[in-house]
């Protein structure tokens, strides 16, 4: 499959569906509270979006049943909703992609449940800085290792893992198009960026300095093999002649 660059126009619809996703995740996020259920979320989430005049592209992509990813705690991708009560101290990211007239715009973000512990708020707080870290590099003549090292720098700094089998990617009319974004990498390596691309950026760290994950048995949710807890921050950026777009702009 090959990239395909995004004209201005294209980017222009991609960001309105940006805005309606991230006019999501502020709903979501007056919504976090000990007590509600993920279910409950993912429900809200459906009716919001089709209120928009948009719908959930996770839903049925490759068999998925749900509106959203919700992985809480030491489930860092792909959770399914349930209707387990989110407790106090609970860390829960919730991902969304918003199909709006055939384009796309992708955002996981992880919120605390009430008050977390020190180290927790500082793995939050550090991995949304790694994001914007990140976000910085998308400028056209960088490379995607460029991205990938400044994300990976704040991680070594913090002596967090990194889930290094989950990436970024290209985003369009397509969920997933090349290239492959990493939360790891070398300066000016891999693909050269230039005006068009978009593509996530979405560093996932844990508490646990290994970062290494483990597959459920339901095919999709992805957890630490060391139980530690882990979070997600993620934007759809443009690389523009301006500099970084981010789509998802909360």
């Amino acid at each position: 499959m090959e990239i395909t660059l995004k004209s201005r126009e294209e980017i222009g619809y991609m960001q309105e569906a940006g805005r309606i996703l991230s006019s999501c995740h502020r709903g979501v996020a007056d919504k976090i509270t000990p007590g509600i259920t993920t279910m409950q979320i993912n429900d809200w989430v459906e009716e919001y979006l089709a209120r928009q005049g948009a719908v959930p592209e996770q839903k049925g992509f490759k068999g998925y049943p749900y509106a959203t990813c919700a992985s809480v705690n030491d489930t860092v991708c792909h959770g399914f909703p349930d209707e387990v009560p989110l407790a106090e101290g609970d860390v829960v990211t919730i991902d969304i992609v918003v199909n709006k007239d055939g384009w796309l715009a992708d955002s996981g973000w992880s919120y605390a449940v009430g008050r977390v512990s020190k180290p927790l708020e500082r793995l939050l707080k550090r991995t949304e800085k790694a994001l914007y870290k990140g976000i910085a590099q998308a400028v056209a003549g960088n490379t995607i290792g460029d991205i990938g090292y400044a994300l990976e720098k704040v991680a070594r700094r913090s002596r967090y893992g990194i889930v290094k089998p989950l990436v970024g990617h290209g985003i369009g009319r397509s969920l997933h198009e090349p290239p492959d974004v990493p939360a790891f990498g070398n300066r000016r390596e891999g693909l050269k960026l230039v005006e068009g691309l978009v593509i996530t950026i979405e560093p996932i760290f844990t508490l646990g300095p290994s970062g290494a994950v483990l597959w459920n048995d339901d095919g999709w949710s992805v957890q630490t093999a060391d139980g530690s807890r882990g979070v997600q921050f993620e934007h759809t950026v443009a690389v523009t002649r301006d500099g970084p777009l981010i789509l998802t702009q909360q």
